[in-house]
């Protein structure tokens, strides 16, 4: 067995189900565990006015190192934390320091992450060593699927119908003890202010391994939420209506495994067979963007996209801010804008109704509004990101926000939380204050639609559309005309 290695931590911040740390830890006797906190994330985007990795995402991002710190002493342990722009020349050094020849790490799917590996992996050839990459992202693993990963197939429904009856892996054990080198110094978690910012993070939700598998098992067998995801995953407002597995999933506190086979278990325990299985579903969607990732590569970030569509997207700065601070007039897309802005979190139905928005109504270039969501998710995911942003400018149907506010939002509770300067108008026409002006409805109110509120500055026909709607609360689902034979 050979002496000592290094393991190198990324967005696998977890012990359990963690295959690159059992590798090392079967191979060595002693495995230094080190993550290289990246300090180019934090810097200034070219040609924007924001960093890379904002406050809370910083936040939860310490967060869920100081909790393996916790978790790796336990153990016997400890993590390294090492700030540096040059994670090759760090880990070459710290590797030349203990004298470990292999480095041992989880492979990553976009530019910038294999950028990083291939420099590590000739850094450490130079004296002899090698990095041995392990794959653990997805659901599914490479190796299992029947088809290449760079042969991906597309759209969804095609790449679902080949995985979803593949079975799972097993998960890997978690190791119960931790044998680090003698004699190593291990720094200090840096703060938010050694990273640069002045602010205090507040993500929505606590980061780290340990609070990833209090939530799983508190949606699943503490409260059964499990049972009411199909109903409730398409709100907004509160902790509950969807799992919120994704911040731990994003930075690996949990494993997508875990995921699957407590699911699994719980169908079993209570004999519903069915239930779980829209989380499942998501999951493989999750999956499909990182199969995406691997497949087209750099091609996401084109301003036309995969299919390099024609497209001349605007760079209305003020625009883009009026949508970055929850300004825009619409109410259903300020409110999850304030919310996202407050709490590094928005739900899917607001991910969708903004990205729409930005790109279908202000034609604003959706790489900047997918950059603002980088900055600003805790549960940012390179690949989900981006596709999902891609999707929403690029491939599929406006989102009307008035429309998506009657839908989901009918009595305004969600909206009136993030905008209390509208808690009086009344639900749901409060989703179309403007619109209420136009028809005399804010009279005898205390509300003047520009002291204080917004105005759209901008129309859309759909918006008279779902104003008809709005007047009657008729929610339901507009018949489709069938195509004539």
């Amino acid at each position: 067995m050979a002496d000592t290695a290094i393991c190198w931590l990324r967005n696998d911040l977890r012990f359990h189900d963690n295959e690159t740390l059992v590798s090392a830890l079967e191979a060595h006797a002693r495995v230094l565990l080190v993550y290289t906190l990246d300090l180019r994330l934090f810097e200034r985007l070219p040609n924007l006015s924001f960093r890379k990795t904002g406050v809370h995402r910083a936040a939860f991002l310490l967060e869920c190192l100081e909790d393996l710190r916790q978790r790796a002493r336990s153990k016997g342990g400890e993590v390294a934390v090492v700030p540096t722009s040059a994670p090759a020349a760090a880990l070459k050094k710290l590797a030349e320091e203990i004298g470990a020849k292999t480095i041992y790490a989880q492979a990553e799917i976009a530019s910038e992450e294999t950028t990083d590996e291939a420099a590590v992996a000739a850094a450490m050839a130079e004296s002899g060593g090698e990095l041995k990459l392990t794959y653990g992202k997805s659901l599914y693993h490479r190796e299992d699927v029947p088809f290449e990963a760079l042969e991906t197939p597309e759209p969804f429904r095609n790449f679902r119908k080949q995985v979803e009856k593949l079975p799972v892996r097993s998960m890997v054990e978690e190791p119960t003890r931790l044998t680090g080198p003698e004699n190593f110094t291990y720094p200090p978690t840096p703060s938010l202010a050694d990273l640069g910012f002045k602010e205090e993070g507040s993500p929505a939700y606590p980061g780290g391994e340990t609070a990833g598998l209090k939530r799983l098992a508190y949606y699943l067998e503490e409260t059964h939420l499990v049972m009411k995801y199909r109903s409730t995953r398409n709100r907004s407002l509160g902790p509950d209506y969807s799992t919120k597995f994704s911040p731990y999933l994003a930075i690996g506190a949990l494993s997508p495994r875990m995921v699957y086979h407590r699911i699994k278990d719980y169908q079993q325990q209570t004999g519903k067979r069915y239930v779980g299985n829209n989380i499942l579903f998501e999951m493989r969607w999750r999956d499909y963007f990182l199969f995406l990732g691997v497949k087209h590569g750099d091609g996401i970030f084109r301003p036309g996209g995969l299919k390099n569509r024609p497209h001349d997207w605007s760079t209305n700065e003020s625009l883009f801010e009026r949508w970055c601070l929850g300004q825009t007039g619409l109410p259903f897309v300020d409110a999850h804008m304030r919310e996202l802005a407050a709490t590094g979190f928005m739900s899917n139905r607001g991910r969708v109704n903004c990205s729409s928005f930005l790109t279908r109504d202000y034609e604003i270039d959706w790489r900047w509004g997918a950059a603002w969501f980088e900055n600003k998710l805790i549960d940012y995911e390179v690949c989900a990101n981006w596709f999902n942003w891609h999707t929403q400018a690029l491939e599929i149907y406006y989102t009307s926000p008035p429309w998506q506010g009657l839908k989901y939002d009918k009595k305004g509770e969600y909206v009136k939380t993030w905008l209390p300067e509208l808690a009086d108008l009344p639900a749901p026409l409060v989703h179309a204050p403007w619109k209420m002006e136009e028809e005399g409805m804010l009279d005898g109110l205390e509300f003047d639609l520009d002291q204080d509120y917004y105005r759209p500055g901008i129309s859309n026909s759909k918006w008279d559309w779902a104003w008809t709607r709005l007047k009657t609360g008729d929610a339901s689902s507009p018949k489709r005309r069938k195509k004539k034979s």
